[in-house]
């Protein structure tokens, strides 16, 4: 039992672990690196995306649907998440609700997000974003 408590991690850890992994998306977006940016996602035709245009299924959609809306530098611009909240699902599933701020030559663009985290082989993915 002791071996079980000290191999789960703490909510605190949970939620450190989310945000460098939107950081590392921040940073990717920001060069413009749609495909470092999809890294957060769960890499399966199960994930879900709902936007403006309403439910993407898969990996491969998502990640063609940014590069068409986002096709080059000054598309994509700098992007700053704002994160409002962090709350457990249950063990291994979080969901996160923030803003998101792009700073664009094109003129900048923000809207709201909420996106489910979920724990896949030992890594935090993101497996359904509602953003608009």
């Amino acid at each position: 039992m002791l071996f079980l408590s000290c191999a789960t991690s703490t909510e605190q850890e949970d939620k450190k672990a989310i945000l460098e992994i939107m950081d590392l998306q921040q940073k990717a977006w920001s060069k413009h690196n749609l495909e470092g940016f999809m890294k957060g996602y769960w890499k399966s035709d199960s994930l879900k995306f709902y936007g403006s245009n309403g439910v993407t299924l898969g990996w491969n959609k998502t990640l063609a649907n940014y590069k068409k809306g986002y096709p080059t530098p000054d598309h994509s611009g700098n992007l700053q998440f704002k994160i409002n909240d962090i709350s457990k699902i249950n063990d291994g599933a979080y969901f996160v609700m923030g803003e998101y701020h792009l700073t664009r030559n094109v003129g900048d663009a923000n809207g709201i997000f909420m996106i489910i985290f979920k724990k896949i082989n030992g890594e935090w993915k993101i497996i359904a974003d509602t953003s608009c």
